[in-house]
């Protein structure tokens, strides 16, 4: 079944195979979805996410640079996409940083204002900015699908994840504010809350192990999650099944979420 045949998808955040953004490229395909991408600049970052999408078996993927930190790069990629796409129904924001100095257990409180005002505009800012990119494109195509990669992070302390959880926390709530204020016009925004997964931006955070055990005796299903599950949610995000569906935030993690200790 394919739920998004002439959908036309813009993914920012595959790093590697492992990134949650490349399993959701795997499965917005797999369903028929044209997707574009971008990289960070560099030639190896190019070649990085090429390796990546060969995996996927794109032959000739549409890609380009972006420093999300930079307005004028997200200026340039949706004017770059507009020459080659005449519309864009859905937007795939899985880009977060912080500086992995600062994320060890004990170690917010000595967080710098650099370092804490950097995790909160790559990691949540550049949500806004690239949504407000991509509506025109939308309001083109009758509406969109907007999804953010969150952690549980958010909400309730995880030792040494730190400013990103604090970061994680202001994505939510932007993406809460974009829901509410685009609905009108038939953008709907949504966050993904994913389980513990290893992944490059995973491994930056001080007890990562810790984390990946707990969640795989104490989640109900008994095990962590698997990339392509929050793939699949990525799908019903995308597609209509999920139309009457903005402003929440969907755990995919096996239910860690819902125990207490």
């Amino acid at each position: 079944m394919n739920l998004l045949e002439g959908k036309r998808a813009l993914i920012v955040g595959i790093a590697n195979e492992r990134s949650y953004a490349t399993h959701i490229a795997r499965s917005l395909i797999a369903h028929g979805c044209q997707c574009a991408f971008t990289h960070l600049p560099g030639e190896k970052n190019e070649r990085r996410l090429l390796r990546t999408l060969n995996n996927l078996e794109l032959t000739d993927p549409w890609v380009t640079p972006m420093d999300a930190s930079l307005d004028k790069d997200i200026d340039a990629v949706f004017s770059r996409y507009s020459e080659s796409f005449d519309r864009l129904d859905v937007l795939v924001h899985s880009i977060a940083f912080a500086d992995r100095a600062y994320l060890a257990p004990g170690s917010f409180h000595t967080t710098p204002r650099e370092a804490y005002l950097s995790a909160i505009d790559i990691s949540a800012y550049t949500l806004l900015g690239l949504v407000r990119g991509a509506v025109p494109l939308m309001e083109q195509s009758g509406g969109g699908s907007v999804m953010a990669m969150s952690y549980y992070g958010a909400e309730k302390v995880v030792p040494g994840y730190n400013i990103m959880g604090v970061a994680k926390s202001c994505l939510e709530s932007t993406s809460r504010y974009l829901a509410a204020e685009l609905g009108e016009r038939n953008i709907r925004v949504n966050t993904i809350s994913g389980g513990y997964l290893r992944t490059l931006a995973s491994s930056a955070v001080g007890g990562a192990d810790d984390i990946e055990k707990h969640n795989a005796t104490r989640a109900p299903l008994r095990r962590n999650v698997e990339g392509d599950e929050v793939g699949k949610t990525a799908v019903y995000l995308a597609s209509d099944l999920s139309s009457g569906v903005t402003g929440e935030n969907i755990y995919v993690d096996c239910g860690v979420n819902t125990i207490g200790v």
